[in-house]
């Protein structure tokens, strides 16, 4: 039996529910904000990652799912998607048209150890504002996120946040770690003696208890941020406690890619374990440039969707719909009479769903009752023959006979019935 891949799973209609309520509430709030959807291709140049993302880092060095096509190109499944959406960006000139609000959504894939929230193809909805390096925009895409998660019911969240500086900052601050790490290299963990020499802040993030403990002692990258970029962060923080959204500085977070700039945040949530990031993002005003295109300022966020769900699933059932009608139907002439209903019916705005198991009335009334449906619609022999249809009431148990083509004018009607009975 062939089974999924390692890393990947199914996503079962009883859980798709979730999916589309995540999809459908962020759509509504970007939209509101202007934000306009772009979808970029799923594999692009290997080049396009190893530049933009950062060739020392772990996902570059280990995660990538990378191979050669017929034409002997180095092609990349996309393991993030900020790289893409600037690549669109410059290939289709896009700076031209003034500051961009642009949003995503889609699979990413990473050849990581697959657990929960967290799988080797996995899913995101993103958003990246370019051309502005306004702290204003940090803090405008800081709060999209938060009311996208707010919207969903999401609580217990926490926003941490950090300045990572520009790129002379880094650099200062580089030294100062790597001065500060060098005599604790035999305690780090295997990760954190190679990222020692290549990328030595991604040593902040370890997961290693007791390279924690030492980091914890580090120096902070905010003492060593110019006056320049200090103002920025303050300005951030400000902007926040203006919109009553609190939040925690972080001086461990550093996010993994070598692109961001100024702010780096992070939203965590405490009821997903290990895996506690939703939504994680910040500036990159070097990507746009060292890609190939002009000098420009941007932020922007993911959200991992699987991880959504399992917060999801935490507080609530799947969100269903149940159909306007339930049809049920037995005998050759009714049931062809049958399936033509329900497609006009569904054709008029109607949710119906068409009993076609063929089995006894009895129990296809059964499986009605249990549809949540709000009326049954009965063809028999004679209803067939007389071009009539039975219409029964499932929560009063109302019942009378209709002509078929009384019951397909009178829709608005209808309409207004079942509005009512589920009010």
């Amino acid at each position: 039996m062939i089974q999924a891949l390692r890393g990947t799973r199914d996503i079962l209609p009883e859980e798709v529910g979730y999916w589309q309520l995540i999809e459908a509430t962020a759509r509504e709030i970007l939209t509101r904000a202007l934000y306009q959807e772009i979808r970029p291709p799923i594999f692009e140049q290997t080049s396009l990652f190893e530049r933009g993302i950062g060739e020392a880092t772990d996902i570059v060095g280990k995660e990538m799912y990378t191979f050669k096509d017929r034409g002997d190109r180095s092609l990349t499944l996309r393991p993030e998607g900020t790289a893409g959406v600037v690549r669109s960006y410059i290939t289709n000139k896009l700076f031209s048209q003034g500051v961009q609000r642009l949003w995503y959504t889609g699979a990413m894939f990473r050849y990581e150890r697959p657990q929960a929230g967290r799988q080797r193809q996995f899913h995101q909805i993103g958003l990246e504002l370019l051309g502005s390096g306004a702290p204003r925009a940090d803090v405008e895409v800081i709060a999209i996120a938060t009311d996208i998660l707010q919207a969903l019911g999401l609580r217990n969240l926490t926003l941490d946040i950090n300045s990572v500086g520009r790129g002379e900052d880094r650099q200062r601050y580089r030294e100062a770690l790597v001065q500060y790490l060098e005599p604790y290299k035999a305690e780090l963990d295997k990760d954190s003696q190679e990222r020692l020499t290549r990328n030595p802040l991604r040593i902040l993030d370890s997961k290693d208890e007791k390279t924690q403990a030492i980091a914890q002692d580090a120096p902070k990258i905010i003492d060593h941020l110019s006056d320049e970029s200090k103002q920025h962060f303050d300005t951030v923080l400000q902007l926040l406690t203006d919109l009553s959204i609190p939040y925690n500085i972080n001086h461990c977070l550093v996010r993994g890619l070598d692109y961001y700039t100024h702010t780096a945040f992070e939203i965590k949530s405490d009821e997903l374990g290990s895996q506690a990031t939703v939504c994680g993002g910040g500036r990159y005003d070097g990507l746009v440039a060292e890609l190939g295109g002009p000098e420009t300022q941007a932020i922007g966020w993911g959200m991992g969707m699987e991880r959504l769900v399992l917060l999801l699933q935490q507080l609530q059932q799947p969100p269903v719909t149940p159909p306007d009608f339930y049809l049920v139907s037995r005998g050759v002439i009714p049931e062809a009479q049958g399936l033509v209903l329900a497609q006009k019916l569904r054709s008029a705005g109607f949710i119906v769903e068409l009993d076609l198991s063929g089995s006894a009335f009895g129990k296809q009334f059964k499986r009605a009752d249990r549809s949540g449906a709000v009326a049954c619609i009965v063809l028999g022999d004679a209803e067939a023959e007389n071009k009539t249809v039975g219409l029964k009431w499932l929560a009063s148990g109302e019942q009378e006979a209709i002509a078929q083509t009384d019951l397909l004018a009178n829709t608005e009607a209808l309409r207004s019935k079942i509005a009512q009975i589920r009010n």
